[in-house]
């Protein structure tokens, strides 16, 4: 039996995640995940590829705020009201989607300036501003939609999968490291790859194609530190090179609505 156990959120983009029992799914994936997002003065984004030190802010959900805590600063920490007003909308840029969002408070944006040491501003994704999934490899289904993630609202990855990495790499690696968002316990190394369709607690998810994999996992989220090694990529390409590109993990969209959990069957349709 393929099994759920775990769910991550990422609520603003390329910072640390958070690990949930349970979780809403929107219109748009796991509620308030990658709603938020740094972007430079240019409206462009900012993520863990150019800013290894993100993965050290770390993100907590309350009732009507974000907190914002940086492990390399201890000390200092920031709140962020949960706010949309949804009238004084920006356009911001991910990859090749151009995207209205609100922006944050400016003590917000001096607080992030200082902890990556570059002028940069949180947005936010209004319910108002829907980004289709529309992606480079030429995926864009009707009607499907995705918040500020790189280009489908769930990533799946199988426990077998990380097995197997780490019985061919002389390091261990944590599965946070591929920043998933569904983690199945059960079946074989990377039988997600063909995963089409399958639901979890009544909700239909289909597998579209593989995530091809950037440098994002060679940074160690315990210390914020891109490797010299080009590991685990290194390791992974020797095995899950796939036309030019390291595949790692099953993008997927779905239909439905409700909540899935830790412990929830996934069952293959």
């Amino acid at each position: 039996m393929l099994t759920i156990s775990q769910l991550f959120i990422y609520p603003i983009k390329s910072l640390s995640g958070i690990s949930v029992d349970a979780c809403e799914v929107t219109n748009r994936g796991l509620k308030n995940d990658r709603r938020w997002m740094i972007v430079d003065k240019n409206n462009q984004f900012l993520t863990l590829r150019e800013y290894p030190k993100m993965a050290l802010l770390d993100v907590e959900i309350n009732e009507k705020s974000l907190s914002i805590k940086s492990r390399e600063h201890p000390q200092q920490f920031l709140h962020v009201p949960f706010m949309s007003n949804a009238n004084n909308l920006e356009n911001v840029t991910i990859w090749n989607a151009t995207v209205q969002a609100e922006p944050v408070q400016h003590e917000t944006n001096d607080w992030l300036s200082d902890m990556l040491g570059n002028a940069c501003k949180l947005v936010y994704m209004p319910e108002e501003s829907l980004r289709p999934v529309d992606t480079t490899s030429g995926y864009h289904p009707e009607g499907k939609f995705t918040s500020f993630a790189d280009a489908y609202p769930f990533l799946l990855l199988g426990e077998a999968s990380m097995d197997e990495l780490n019985s061919r790499s002389e390091k261990q690696f944590s599965i946070q490291r591929f920043r998933p968002n569904i983690v199945f316990s059960g079946g074989l190394p990377n039988q997600e790859d063909l995963f089409e369709n399958f639901t979890i607690n009544d909700i239909t998810f289909t597998g579209l194609e593989n995530c091809a994999r950037c440098k994002i996992p060679n940074v160690n989220p315990d210390n914020g530190i891109l490797g010299t090694d080009n590991e685990p990529l290194k390791t992974l390409a020797k095995y899950r090179l796939r036309n030019k590109s390291i595949e790692f993990g099953r993008n997927i969209v779905f239909n439905g609505s409700g909540t899935i959990k830790v412990g929830d069957e996934l069952k293959l349709r």
